[in-house]
């Protein structure tokens, strides 16, 4: 029995370290199974397979960190997510070439290979070509693909023909040019990737359907990809045109936007809030329809407002319905600094009591300046230094981090 199992690990070790040079003494062994179990001949098999797996382990990872500056985790990382598998420098070597001969410099290719290292096991010329030629062939030039492949090469590892062209042809139906389509397509890919094409197309159709202008389409599509990816969207389009906004203004969008954004229990929050200031479901809706994007606003910032507004300056809150636009100006930098100039102005007789307290926040600041500051030439140097003052403070504080005072 000894002598038995001495014979077969004397085979097992044989076929693992050495070529035989008596392949016909092995070939007989091999073949009685009596002499030779099936638990070391399957450790035979997982012995090599685990020497092969770790010759590309090795390899690969030794490559990363050593060509693109990987940390050994993040090298690791991407050999374990078997995004590199390769045990000799041919393939990658020829993915860089690629790169380079298209124009990407030594920068470019490396921010790509840290996002895509994946890249590195694929075939340029089956994979990668073909995508580069259609982009050309509509009009983006290279210059074009080098920056934006470089900010986001994920759109590469998607299939051309099943894919990309899809999505090309039904944005081009709205977005004006060929470039503003690839361009769209590259820098939002990530999330287009997502979702199913057909969801896209159903989404797009049933905003063209409901008449949703194509402007706001285009909008949609650039800044808020997520939106027209929703699978509810019929209902927010329902509830948007509900509330009295119609679908072909550009003010339709932004509602569209503000609604999508904010999850239903963090929009009542926003509503309590309002009403704890003084404003009631219709004033909330009056001025949501007048500048949606106030719903955008947090309720940190809509309370700091509200706050500022009413124990600060001592105004009524219910101002603030007929400009909601304020809630997305900067506290620091545009609320507080003209609030405290008109409320001096007022405080001195300067501005009549009856005159809007929302106006002087509606020009820029060139315009409030010589309005609201310039314009008294009595008061001119103290209102300015009023002004400057809390423009400093604001910038001080935002460049140290530290929260803005009361």
């Amino acid at each position: 029995m000894s002598k038995k199992l001495f014979l077969s690990n004397n085979v097992v070790l044989c076929l693992i370290t050495t070529k035989s040079t008596t392949s016909k003494f092995n070939s007989t062994l091999l073949n009685q199974h009596s002499l030779f179990p099936i638990s070391l001949r399957s450790f035979c098999t997982i012995t090599a397979a685990s020497e092969s797996e770790s010759n590309t382990h090795s390899f690969s990872v030794s490559y990363l960190i050593n060509n693109f500056g990987f940390s050994s985790k993040s090298a690791l990382k991407a050999f374990n997510n078997k995004q590199v598998r390769f045990i000799t420098p041919d393939n990658p070597d020829s993915v860089i070439n690629f790169f380079q001969n298209h124009g990407f410099s030594h920068e470019n290719i490396h921010i790509i290979i840290k996002k895509a290292p994946w890249l590195l096991s694929s075939q340029p010329h089956i994979r990668l070509l073909p995508k580069f030629q259609y982009f050309l062939s509509k009009g983006a030039s290279s210059s074009d693909i080098v920056s934006l492949l470089t900010s986001n090469p994920r759109i590469l590892r998607s299939s051309l023909e099943k894919r990309i062209i899809p999505l090309f042809e039904l944005f081009s139906r709205f977005l004006k040019t060929n470039k503003d389509v690839i361009v769209c397509l590259i820098k939002n890919w990530t999330t287009f990737t997502i979702y199913p094409y057909h969801l896209l197309e159903a989404n797009i159709n049933l905003m063209t359907d409901f008449g949703v202008s194509d402007s706001v389409i285009v909008r949609l599509t650039r800044s808020s990809p997520f939106l027209i990816c929703s699978k509810d969207l019929i209902k927010s389009l329902e509830e948007i045109k509900g509330l009295g906004f119609d679908p072909s203004t550009t003010t339709f969008g932004y509602a569209l936007l503000a609604n999508n954004c904010t999850r239903k229990n963090l929009w009542d929050d926003k509503v309590d809030i309002f009403k704890k200031w003084g404003w009631s479901d219709e004033d909330v809706i009056r001025a949501f329809r007048c500048h949606p994007d106030m719903m955008l606003t947090s309720t940190e910032k809509i309370n700091l407002v509200m706050s500022f507004w009413v124990n600060q300056l001592g105004w009524n809150s219910l101002a603030l319905t007929k400009q909601p636009h304020i809630f997305t100006h900067s506290l620091e930098k545009w609320i507080v600094p003209r609030g405290l100039v008109v409320q001096f102005l007022l405080m001195k007789g300067l501005r009549k009591k009856n005159a809007s307290l929302v106006t002087p926040f509606r020009y820029s600041e060139k315009l409030f300046l010589k309005k609201f500051v310039f314009s008294f030439e009595e008061e001119c140097d103290y209102l300015l230094k009023l002004y400057k003052e809390k423009m400093e403070l604001a910038y001080t504080t935002e460049n140290n981090s530290m929260p803005f005072p009361n």
